[in-house]
């Protein structure tokens, strides 16, 4: 009996043995099937996990400006890469602040970006209130392109270079008036720095626009400006306007001839226009970087940097922490220029 008995229980463990020899393997199974399936949809770009999503590139301003066009390139681009859709939605007003608001609400999950320009963080100290802060409602992706601001003047001033400008400043305070695409604009707050750090008095004519004041400066009715480098060269060509400097550190290699401001004895002036790609703050360190690889990637093929330099733009890129860092140290500058050129904020 004790026999027996013995053998039985052996053969009942057996079995045992064998079912969870058997169970483990099926799990074995289903993991390796889970991981087939999951590992390669986590490397894929977080777009293409939600089939049929759309992506939504923001621009805070009117369709045809530059920064509408770099955001067409971009999105043209990602929805080749990615397979797939990319729309520009184009939302104007209170100086980008309501596109700008759209998606500091919007959900953080790669579906909807903003494209930026200086003015993001200008805006700050140009206004009582704004509907984000440009430090905690974003995450940084890349700085995108910069383009050249460049110091113009119309030929009935005698100045042929800064020194000149200044010293006719000088000797006639507050007679020379300069014009601007509005209040609070890039060209708007560089001639204030330049004014500022120059220690000259210009007096501003604010247009709604720039077709207006480019008009105005042509006609000699003001007589100075600082434009985008691309806009002001038609211009110079025509012997419509002179050019008397580049605002950022190098030289262009649109107007390789063409000295900064600093060269010029203004010293530590340093402006360009910058563009930059966000997101919502919140979104995934993983995601951001996903973005970010693939516009820097997109940034160095020869065809894109190309379309960039028809519009007077030079492809930039970076990491978003170099991006965080630009934002975070162009702020207080800007703020400190609003303050010292007694810009009351609205």
């Amino acid at each position: 009996m004790t026999g027996g008995v013995g053998r039985h229980h052996h053969r009942r463990m057996c079995l045992t043995n064998a079912r969870w020899s058997a169970f483990n393997m099926f799990l074995k199974a289903t993991l390796l099937l889970f991981l087939a399936v999951a590992v390669p949809a986590a490397l894929m770009p977080a777009a293409a996990q939600q089939a049929g999503r759309t992506i939504t590139i923001v621009v805070p301003y009117t369709p045809g400006t530059g920064i509408d066009i770099l955001a067409r390139l971009l999105g043209e681009e990602l929805q080749k890469r990615w397979g797939q859709s990319v729309v520009v939605e184009n939302k104007p007003g209170a100086s980008g602040n309501i596109g700008t608001q759209q998606v500091a609400r919007s959900a953080p999950d790669g579906h909807t970006l903003l494209m930026a320009a200086n003015t993001f963080v200008m805006n700050a100290s140009l206004f009582k209130s704004v509907p984000y802060d440009p430090q905690t409602s974003f995450a940084p992706i890349a700085e995108v392109a910069t383009g050249s601001i460049a110091l113009v003047v119309h030929p009935s001033l005698a100045a042929t270079n800064v020194r000149e400008l200044i010293a006719d400043a000088k000797a006639r305070p507050g007679q020379i008036n300069y014009a601007s695409p509005g209040r609070g604009t890039p060209q708007h707050l560089t001639m204030e720095l330049f004014k500022l750090t120059a220690g000259v008095s210009l007096t501003h004519v604010p247009y709604s626009g720039s077709a207006g004041a480019v008009r105005d400066l042509v006609g000699g009715h003001v007589g100075a400006m600082f434009l985008p480098l691309h806009t002001a060269l038609p211009l110079v060509a025509d012997k419509q306007i002179r050019l008397l400097a580049l605002g950022g550190s190098r030289r262009s290699a649109l107007a390789p001839d063409t000295p900064t401001l600093e060269e010029q004895g203004v010293a530590g002036f340093d402006v360009d226009l910058w563009y930059a790609l966000l997101a919502p703050a919140g979104m995934s360190t993983e995601l951001v970087g996903r973005y970010n690889a693939e516009i820097n990637d997109i940034l160095k093929q020869p065809a894109v940097s190309d379309a960039l330099a028809k519009q007077g733009l030079q492809a930039r890129g970076g990491t978003p922490a170099r991006l965080a860092e630009m934002m975070a140290s162009d702020q207080p500058r800007w703020a400190k220029v609003v303050k010292d050129a007694g810009i009351a904020p609205e």
